[in-house]
This record gives structure tokens, C-alpha cells and sequence, in this order.
């Protein structure tokens, strides 16, 4: 009986952004590209996923038509039991994510629910890789469109992805500032530090706190100054901004609020 060939696994490299060429004979790659992302032969699309990258770096208007679809493949990819091939559709998704950013927020649905979960996963290279990708996302794509993208994730019942999203919050909303986050909506902001303040991991914890003492320094600065103005006889500041978390948000929860933003003032 003939011996059954060994499968050999071809060497996949994970270039760097900055390392990436050009490539030649752009029309040729773009005209196939969609049915190679869609190929059965995983080597051919974690090839046709560097050519994403490289498209989306020095060509993405040329790219722009097929986004929609593209990112569809690309989720797929990152869905795929293959660490190396869901490894490249991730960095691809960073890329995508420098290219194009507010207009992936359309596209960012499917793709931002995979991101978190394979940044929960116990593979570490995968795992690191999807962090990093999250974290370009929050740099890339304006704060008041991605944080509503965000906030059902914060709800969602697997812990690790509310933390995930808890984190990707705290980030853009310093990214807002002081007078972008009293644009977006106090009050939207401190319910959702609150939610999370209690949360069951401690990373969503220190999101929560963190978001907390961001919109106390922006209530201080703003709400608290302007209210002052008004008034012969201002209430103390600590008083003022415990009867506004009071105000809007649960008795336990503003209690919580309360305390962790008080600790530093």
C-alpha cells in the first residue's frame, strides 16, 4: 500500500504595514480578488488577503466598490478555525481600518463582534493581533461615530466581550475631549460607566472607572462652571456633581459613580 504524502504547510509571513509593496498589475489582482477571498484553498486567500492590505495601502479608491463584499470575506476568514489564515484577515482588517476609517463604519457590525471575540481567545498570536486591531480601529474611525457603534457591546452577555468594548469606549471617549463628549451626550456616557462599573471582569471595571473620572473632569469643567454663573450662592462642587449622577442614573448605581470619582477630587 502506497504511502499517504505528507501535507506540507506552506510558510505564511505577517508583514508589517510599513514592510508591504506595491503590487504590479493592479487591475488583474482587484478583477479576481473577490473570488480568491472566496477560495477553498486557504493558502490562495491568505494571499489574497496581503493583496487587500497592499490595495488597501496604495489603492483604495481603486479597492472602494467591492468594500462591502471584501468585508464580508474577510469576516469569514477571521471566523476560520486556521490560526494563520484568521491571523491575516485580522491584520487585513487593521489595514482596511487605516485605509478607509469612517467609512468602514457601515461595514463594522460583523466584523467588530469576530475582533472581540478573537481578542478573548487563548491563542496569543491571534489574540494580540485582534487587540491591535481594535486599537487601531479606536484611533482610525471618528469617537462619536464608533462609540455608538460600541454600546451594545457593553450589554452583551459574554463578559469578555463587554470588556473589550468597556475598553474600546474609555479610549474614544478621550479621544471625544471635553467639549466632544458634552456634544455627544453626558448623560449617555455617565449610564454607561455606570453599567459597567460592577461588571464581572476587572478590565471592564477599570474602563468604567476610567470613563467615570473623564466625564466628572468634563461636568467640572463645563456643567458645574456654567451652572455656577447662574447662582448668587453655588452649591459645593462635590455636592453638585453627586446630586447630578443621582439624577441620572439609578440609586446604586450613582452611589458607585460617586465613589470612584470622588476618591480623586
Amino acid at each position: 500500500m502506497d504511502a499517504v504524502p505528507e501535507v506540507v504547510c506552506p510558510e505564511i509571513e505577517y508583514l508589517e504595514s510599513e514592510n508591504l509593496n506595491d503590487l504590479e498589475d493592479v487591475d488583474a489582482h482587484l478583477a479576481t480578488l473577490l473570488e480568491r477571498l472566496d477560495s477553498k484553498d486557504w493558502v490562495m486567500v491568505c494571499e489574497a488577503l496581503t493583496h487587500v492590505r497592499q490595495l488597501s495601502i496604495f489603492h483604495k479608491e481603486a479597492m472602494l466598490p467591492i468594500l462591502a463584499n471584501e468585508i464580508t470575506l474577510i469576516v469569514k476568514s477571521v471566523k476560520n478555525p486556521r490560526s494563520a489564515l484568521c491571523k491575516t484577515a485580522i491584520m487585513a482588517s487593521s489595514d482596511l481600518f487605516k485605509a478607509y476609517q469612517d467609512q468602514m463604519i457601515d461595514y463594522l457590525d460583523p466584523l467588530l463582534l469576530q475582533l472581540f471575540l478573537r481578542a478573548c481567545q487563548d491563542k496569543r498570536f491571534v489574540a494580540e493581533a485582534a487587540e491591535k486591531a481594535v486599537i487601531t480601529m479606536t484611533m482610525c474611525i471618528s469617537p462619536n461615530l464608533l462609540v455608538h457603534k460600541l454600546q451594545p457591546y457593553v450589554k452583551h452577555k459574554n463578559p469578555r466581550i463587554r470588556a473589550k468594548a468597556s475598553m474600546c469606549i474609555s479610549r474614544s471617549v478621550q479621544r471625544l475631549g471635553l467639549e466632544g463628549i458634552r456634544d455627544y451626550g453626558l448623560d449617555t456616557l455617565l449610564q454607561i460607566a455606570a453599567s459597567q462599573l460592577s461588571d464581572q471582569l476587572p478590565e471592564a471595571r477599570e474602563a468604567a472607572r476610567t470613563l467615570a473620572l473623564e466625564l466628572r473632569a468634563v461636568y467640572d469643567k463645563f456643567v458645574f462652571n456654567h451652572e455656577a454663573q447662574e447662582v448668587a450662592e453655588p452649591m459645593p462642587k462635590n455636592d453638585a456633581w453627586d446630586q447630578f449622577c443621582k439624577s441620572k442614573l439609578s440609586a446604586s448605581n450613582a452611589l458607585a459613580v460617586i465613589r470612584v470619582t470622588s476618591a480623586t477630587t
